[in-house]
């Protein structure tokens, strides 16, 4: 194992798809280091992992699953609150430098493929103004998206160009950051690591074994008390959320308990949306060429030996 010393400790990130096991070898691998001397810790990288009471439908490492390893940015947020990339942003960096001046590793875990991104890559995230996106999302309910993105156009053609004239959150935010600054960004920069010492390592595993653990996933869930989770939650004023009301599984399972659907439909939905975002994850990931990619279920020798090519 190298020995870091004075230098300030790398960042190595472990990303994967929904099911492909990174909770528990990110566990290991953190558990391998300090073996060797050399402390490490988990950052959260999902975005849905810093709600209170979100355990079940997130897979949330139980903390006798953390086996003694500190995990950071888990269970720091009350339902209620808006986890924007931009804050989930500026609280994973403090967490890692925080590791990083204590001479740790911080070992930066999780599937939201944007958080990661944002985390480690220089994107820059404009201002926001409550006052300013409440009187458009006024708009965009009174107006309809379309109509929204009639007037984004008149505005900055260029970002609404990059926008899909449907998505009345995404052009919300563009009418709110051009009001504020003049423009908006409607793509998002290139790989430039905003941070030093950064090694990606992604768990690869083939769609149809993937596809087998979601269904295993969502149906341990239900027997877990999922629904009774959601219940809780719904109790709490999870209806009501900015963003943990959109979590997959939660939504499928509030239209169940709404009457919209059945709950064999509600574990259908949540099924086949994990699967779309696991592939979508898959598609952005494979855009990166930075990232080094091993089987899933390796251990964590092996992620280390890619990881710094001991």
């Amino acid at each position: 194992m190298e020995e870091w010393g004075t230098v300030t400790p790398p960042v190595l990130v472990l990303l994967g798809a929904t099911a492909t096991g990174k909770s528990a070898l990110a566990v290991d691998v953190a558990l391998a280091l300090a073996e060797s001397g050399q402390p490490a810790e988990i950052v959260n990288a999902d975005s849905m992992l810093v709600y209170r009471g979100m355990d079940i439908g997130t897979a949330k490492p139980a903390p006798a699953e953390r086996r003694g390893v500190p995990h950071h940015l888990i269970d720091t947020m009350d339902i209620a609150e808006p986890a924007s990339v931009a804050v989930f942003q500026g609280a994973a960096r403090a967490a890692i430098a925080d590791c990083r001046a204590r001479g740790v590793v911080p070992v930066v875990v999780g599937g939201s493929a944007l958080y990661l991104h944002a985390i480690i890559d220089a994107v820059d995230f404009p201002p926001t103004d409550a006052a300013v996106r409440s009187r458009w999302a006024g708009e965009l309910e009174r107006l309809g998206p379309a109509a929204l993105h009639a007037q984004l156009a008149g505005l900055d053609p260029v970002a609404a160009a990059g926008i899909d004239p449907g998505n009345g959150r995404r052009i919300v935010r563009a009418l709110e950051s051009v009001e504020l600054t003049g423009r908006f960004a409607a793509t998002l920069p290139e790989w430039s690591y905003a941070l030093d010492g950064v090694t990606q390592i992604g768990l690869a595993l083939d769609r149809t074994t993937m596809d087998a653990r979601i269904v295993a996933r969502v149906e341990a869930m239900w027997r877990a008390g999922f629904v009774a989770e959601v219940e809780r939650l719904v109790a709490a004023g999870l209806r009501d959320t900015p963003t943990a009301a959109r979590a997959i599984g939660y939504r499928q399972v509030m239209a169940y308990l709404d009457g919209q659907i059945t709950e064999a439909e509600a574990k259908e939905r949540t099924i086949i949306r994990t699967r779309q975002f696991a592939r979508k994850q898959l598609a952005w990931w494979k855009r990166d060429p930075r990232i080094r990619w091993l089987p899933a279920g390796c251990d964590a020798a092996a992620v280390l030996a890619a990881a710094w090519r001991m």
